[in-house]
Order: C-alpha cells, then sequence, then structure tokens
C-alpha cells in the first residue's frame, strides 16, 4: 500500500486499539496516547506516579491489545545483571548453555526502576539503547519489536537509586501518571470491585507494528518544523546563540540533541494517529512536555520561586 493508506490504516488501527485499551483502564487518554506514541516511534518510556494508579495493568493491557510477549521485572535492590539478561549454567551434557533472562520478550515493564543499584540499572539501558545483550562474549540479539516501559515513585525516596539525567534521556516519553477525576475515580471502583471479567483482543502483531514504525520514520517533515524543534531545544541550554533569558536565571541544565531527534519523530506520530500526513508546529508542542521534562534540570531558584518544568516549558514554547 502507498504510505497515505498506511496513514490511514495506522488511524484505523489507533482507534480500535485505544478503545480496546479503555476496555480496562478508565480515563488517563493522555497516559495511554503517549505509551502507544512511543511505541509507534521505536521508543521506550518512563511512567511517573504515585503507587496504585495502574501503571501496571495499563502497560498489561497494551501488550494484550498488541499480542506481543510481555515480562514484568520488579526492581529491587538485591537484583543482579544476570537475573534480567540471563546467565550460562552447566547442562546435563557437561557444556554450558544460556538461559535467557526475561529481557528476552517483545515489552518489558522495570517496575519500580529506581529500586535497584545502578549496576542493574545500567544492565537494562544497555539493552535498550543496543537492542542485543552481550553473555560469556557472545552476543544475543532481542526480540523486535522492543520496548521498555518503567515506571517510578516519586514520593518514596528512602533506599532508591535515582536514574541519572545521562541515562533518564535514554528515555523518549517522561509519561506523568496523575490521579483521576471523580467521576473516573466513580467508575474504577464499580469495576473492580464486582466481577467483570473483560477479555482482550489483540489489534496488532509485531509485524504490523514494524511496518507502522518504518511508516513513522518516512513521513515527510517541512523544514520550519525541523527548525522549530532544534530552536526549541537550544533554548533551554546555557550556551550557544538560541539561549533564553529565563534558561539563564533558571535551568542548571539543557536538553541535548537526542531531545530534537525524538522532537520531530514524536511530532510524525502525533499527527499520523491525528490522520495528518506531514507534523506541523502544534504536533511538536503536542509532544514536548513529556519529551523535555525529564531532559532539563531546574535550579534552586526555579524551585523556590515554584517555577515548574511545565511553566518553564510554556514560556519557551510561545516565545
Amino acid at each position: 500500500m502507498s504510505d497515505k493508506e498506511g496513514v490511514d490504516l495506522l488511524v484505523k488501527k489507533y482507534n480500535e486499539l485505544n478503545s480496546e485499551i479503555h476496555k480496562v483502564i478508565v480515563g488517563q487518554n493522555d497516559v495511554v496516547q503517549q505509551v502507544l506514541m512511543s511505541i509507534f516511534s521505536n521508543g521506550h518510556s518512563l511512567l511517573v506516579g504515585v503507587p496504585g494508579l495502574a501503571k501496571t495493568l495499563l502497560i498489561q493491557t497494551i501488550s494484550d491489545s498488541l499480542g506481543l510477549s510481555f515480562k514484568r521485572i520488579q526492581f529491587t535492590p538485591d537484583l543482579m545483571p544476570s537475573d534480567i539478561v540471563g546467565s550460562e549454567i552447566l547442562d546435563e551434557t557437561r557444556n554450558f548453555k544460556f538461559i535467557k533472562g526475561p529481557i528476552f520478550a517483545n515489552i518489558i515493564l522495570a517496575d519500580e526502576i529506581n529500586r535497584t543499584p545502578p549496576k542493574t540499572q545500567a544492565a537494562l539501558l544497555e539493552a535498550m539503547q543496543e537492542k542485543n545483550v552481550t553473555a560469556a562474549g557472545t552476543r544475543y540479539e532481542l526480540e523486535k519489536p522492543f520496548f521498555v516501559l518503567a515506571t517510578q515513585n516519586p514520593i518514596e525516596q528512602e533506599g532508591t537509586y535515582p536514574l541519572p539525567e545521562a541515562q533518564l534521556d535514554r528515555f523518549m516519553f517522561n509519561i506523568w501518571v496523575d490521579y483521576p477525576t471523580y467521576e473516573e475515580e466513580i467508575n474504577i471502583v464499580k469495576n473492580t470491585t464486582s466481577d467483570l471479567d473483560v477479555s482482550l483482543k489483540p489489534i496488532l502483531n509485531a509485524e504490523e507494528i514494524i511496518y507502522f514504525q518504518k511508516l513513522i520514520r518516512r513521513i515527510p517533515v517541512p523544514d520550519g518544523v525541523y527548525e522549530y524543534a532544534v530552536k526549541l531545544v537550544g533554548k533551554t541550554r546555557k550556551t550557544g546563540d538560541l539561549t533564553h533569558p529565563l534558561t539563564e536565571k533558571y535551568l542548571d541544565w539543557g536538553a541535548g540533541p537526542r531531545a530534537s531527534q525524538y522532537l520531530v519523530i514524536g511530532a510524525k506520530c502525533h499527527a499520523a494517529i491525528n490522520g495528518k500526513y506531514s507534523p506541523d508546529i502544534e504536533d511538536v508542542k503536542a509532544v514536548a512536555y513529556p519529551i523535555l521534562r525529564h531532559r532539563i534540570v531546574r535550579n534552586y531558584r526555579a524551585e523556590a520561586e515554584g517555577f515548574t518544568i511545565e511553566k518553564i516549558l510554556d514560556e519557551l514554547m510561545q516565545s
């Protein structure tokens, strides 16, 4: 089919997928959209929210709707890299045999990624970047498509190992999962305190997802959109010609080139799922918060004066 027909099919499949997921998940429309966009864009996502907001259920539901293999890794302080990647054992014939770890699946839920030491975090983040793992000198390719959806609890900091900025940069989206509205919570309580049993049907398979990922890459982008994305990222940096006065006042660190790349890919995907064949500046703005919020670092002055990341980004996008 032509790329135009491909985009039309993507819109149809996305709407079906959205409807299927919301048979289980009440509300959280923006969260669902951003997770699906990261999948179609071939990126990874970090979901940040307090306990009990169905982050794990959301990821499990999405994997069921996509017809992909799913593994959950509960991160703990004693988790070792071999618990994720796998290890070699001596089999009955006295030969070494590699036993694959839970990383060998299409969708990986890294639950509470900030609970495990940096050595184990690095093993996961390396696999995210390289899409393969190395054990005992042998390289093993991971299944495609491959996504890591990590969760992080923002309020409980005792006994945690926060991800450094360089490792946060590996995640395309930082998705904030907020409390449901009053009406949504009523529906959640009704659905989860009855014997309601929902069965989900897979809407897409691995081959279709890979096709849509390649289709997103082929979507043409006007020069003005490239320029806007790069200028927006440049405004967050304290050095360079594009530095914004707000940046000098409130930021310690700005976003790197990966942010510009993800802004363009995210804008392409946002345009496609909304039935557009090419992105515009509004599509860049639509993905700016989840892409930039974990790539810029506020200083003490910003925190003292109540200047949130979102408020800073609003100012940068309007100037």
